[in-house]
């Protein structure tokens, strides 16, 4: 692969070393261009083309359904991975006594709408890893990767026991996908949840589920809007009355969209396909790899391998001072609990990790 003419896509890594994709990814100028083009449209029509939007979404959900292996249906837009998350939860009928379960050390969405529904008797269990369920477990939440450690759990196995104790599973894949590939037919979730704004590079906003067809049958749109009719394509005469929900995922939106930022998604996931997600991949856990080779040589203990995310600690150095002091050098890294968190993507290369490596020695 070209990667140099790659990276030329990101004029912004021209002047800093950018090592902190987990916190925000870069946007190709592409993506950028497929906004503005959305603006340009926008004026040139003065939006009476509106409906048309909604078909270049469509293929948008083909994309990335292409990407994680399932169809355009089961793929619906929501503003953040947090409203993916609560439709679920808050679509589910709890009973006191019933369980959630999630990995200790995860993101703090998994852990705030399960623990406010202990009102209802339900308890937020966090485990160190997941062998067995406890007795009453509804539902599993984790991440594909954890955003300070940089763990990777055996999602395979534990898709097998969530599902064989009867449970929901569901994954956020924010931390990866876009670097490491995710194969829902491999995983299985019954929801998988992505912000794009950090691995698919895209804009804020852009952030798509994908629910299975057996779950949208248990769980009712929270939010009812003009789009809840399976009629509402016919904009001149839109239905009056309750709706028919349409079985796809769709049903879940209820009404516009963000299309500036969803268009920008668009590119993105194309020009991802275009590069290959197993070349992506590749590319990204060759250069974590330097990473983790540049904080051990600087005496860091780095725990886990085969991972995008990578994690030095030190005991005797502050993790957050140490970023600061990289960012006035021009290497934007992140501190997470006490790790000195590096995030490389494709966009980077072995020049960015060397400059890393002197600036820690």
């Amino acid at each position: 692969m070209n990667w140099a003419g790659i990276r030329a896509e990101f004029p912004a890594l021209e002047n800093r070393t950018y090592l902190n994709t987990a916190t925000f990814g870069q946007l190709p100028l592409r993506t950028l261009a497929a906004v503005e083009r959305h603006f340009s449209r926008r004026d040139e029509y003065l939006c009476a083309d509106f409906l048309t939007w909604f078909g270049d979404m469509d293929q948008t959900r083909a994309l990335v359904a292409e990407l994680i292996h399932c169809q355009a249906e089961d793929i619906a837009f929501v503003m953040n991975a947090a409203s993916a998350l609560s439709l679920l939860l808050g679509g589910m009928e709890w009973h006191a006594g019933d369980r959630i379960v999630t990995l200790r050390d995860e993101f703090p969405n998994q852990y705030y709408f399960a623990a406010s529904l202990a009102r209802e008797g339900v308890e937020l269990v966090e485990m160190d890893r997941i062998d067995a369920l406890p007795a009453n477990t509804r539902a599993v939440l984790v991440s594909t990767v954890n955003y300070a450690s940089g763990y990777r759990p055996d999602l395979e196995s534990l898709s097998r026991i969530t599902h064989e104790a009867g449970a929901l599973l569901y994954v956020d894949g924010t931390q990866s996908l876009g670097a490491l590939q995710f194969d829902v037919r491999a995983v299985r979730p019954d929801m998988l949840a992505i912000d794009g704004y950090k691995w698919l590079l895209c804009p804020n906003g852009a952030t798509f589920f994908y629910i299975t067809p057996e779950l949208r049958g248990k769980i009712r749109p929270p939010v009812m809007g003009w789009r809840s009719d399976r009629g509402w394509r016919s904009v001149d005469d839109l239905h009056h009355g309750a709706p028919t929900l349409p079985d796809a995922a769709e049903k879940y939106e209820a009404g516009m969209l963000n299309f500036p930022s969803l268009y920008g998604l668009r590119e993105s996931v194309r020009m991802m396909l275009e590069i290959g997600p197993e070349r992506i991949e590749r590319r990204v856990l060759e250069l974590a790899d330097c990473a983790a080779e540049a904080m051990r040589a600087a005496g860091a203990e780095v725990r886990y391998r085969n991972t995008n995310i990578v994690a030095g600690h030190w005991p005797d150095r502050d993790a957050s001072a140490l970023a600061k002091k990289l960012q006035a050098e021009g290497i934007i890294v992140a501190a997470r609990h006490g790790n000195l968190r590096v995030s490389p993507h494709f966009y980077n290369n072995e020049a960015d990790l060397e400059r890393l490596t002197k600036a820690l020695r």
